[in-house]
């Protein structure tokens, strides 16, 4: 019972944890990078999965263990200039002073990864009077069973 200065705290359940395959856009593992003066990103499928959910215009960082090389791109933001594959990503990110990434290294146990960052919450703009909803490009989407 409330007395107007303390609230107690939620049961577990009914504050489940969140779970990653029902949000939008997704975490992905970095199988390939190619160089230049704009980079593309080559990432395998999640876990249950997903392909390439990212949107042109969506802010993504580059987060490289030193093992796979690339050093010079890790934690690097960018955005998605161009989606040439459905695995594929090309960011603004110029990279051509980069050294060469290594897709199989003798020793790496934290995998590199391309995340998404930005926005939080549901990202709608708008309802609209006919309840179309439009998203910030980028923003993260609950797509979870109801």
């Amino acid at each position: 019972m409330s007395n107007g200065y303390f609230n107690p705290p939620k049961p577990a359940y009914a504050n489940p944890p969140i779970q990653p395959q029902y949000y939008v856009p997704d975490a992905f593992t970095i199988v390939g990078i190619s160089l230049g003066v704009t980079t593309t990103v080559t990432m395998s499928p999640t876990f249950y999965g997903a392909n390439n959910n990212y949107v042109i215009g969506q802010l993504v960082r580059l987060l490289i263990p030193p093992f796979y090389g690339s050093s010079q791109l890790n934690n690097q933001l960018g955005y998605v200039i161009a989606i040439p594959g459905m695995n594929q990503v090309t960011l603004d990110i110029n990279s051509l002073n980069a050294n060469a990434f290594i897709p199989m290294p003798a020793y790496g146990p934290t995998l590199p990864q391309i995340v998404a960052v930005g926005d939080v919450n549901t990202g709608a703009i708008n309802l609209g009077r006919t309840n179309n909803i439009t998203y910030i490009p980028g923003s993260f989407r609950n797509i979870s069973p109801r």
